[in-house]
């Protein structure tokens, strides 16, 4: 296959161009496994999970919220941040109960994608979570978010993907990972 699969390359220098809220801006120089010697810039973020929660009879849980990338409502799979010292199971039942107030009865990782990793290092652990949707208590949403939450049974799910009604990427991998090789 390819020589230098997964090599790492040397990066010799990092400066911060920006700090905010949410993520982060360096400068690198970086020596690449080809031997090329480059200037990137990368943007860095905390990792990330997106939930594709079903109830037994495969319903899934799917939310709108803002989104400012769009200027617009998008609607999505419940995601969210890992924090420190969080696993990412950990993290998407606690997001999960937060955004949607349901309580997740399992979490397990499907697999863990990344995004645009040509300039950010973001990665996005997909969760397949089951859940009663009986049991609900309340919302815990962060003081800058709203989020709106609907029960949708996954066929329709599949028709808004194919639609484009739903078309975040990491939407798209949690849905398309579970149905090649879960379903």
């Amino acid at each position: 296959m390819f020589n230098n699969w997964h090599q790492a390359g040397h990066i010799k220098k990092r400066t911060k161009q920006y700090q905010g809220p949410v993520f982060s801006v360096e400068q690198c120089e970086i020596d690449t496994p080809d031997g090329l010697s480059v200037e990137r810039d990368l943007i860095h973020t905390a990792p990330t999970i997106t939930i594709l929660a079903m109830t037994a009879d495969q319903q899934v849980v799917l939310t709108s919220e803002y989104r400012v990338g769009i200027n617009a409502d998008s609607v999505s799979l419940p995601a969210g941040i890992i924090n420190p010292g969080e696993s990412p199971e950990e993290a998407a039942q606690r997001e999960f109960q937060e955004e949607t107030g349901y309580i997740a009865q399992s979490a397990q990782v499907m697999t863990t994608i990344t995004s645009s990793e040509g300039f950010m290092d973001q990665t996005a652990a997909l969760i397949l979570l089951s859940f009663n949707p009986s049991k609900r208590t309340a919302t815990h949403f962060d003081t800058d978010e709203f989020v709106s939450t609907q029960l949708v049974d996954f066929t329709r799910v599949l028709k808004l993907i194919k639609t484009g009604k739903i078309n975040t990427a990491q939407a798209l991998a949690a849905v398309g990972y579970y149905q090649m090789y879960l379903a």
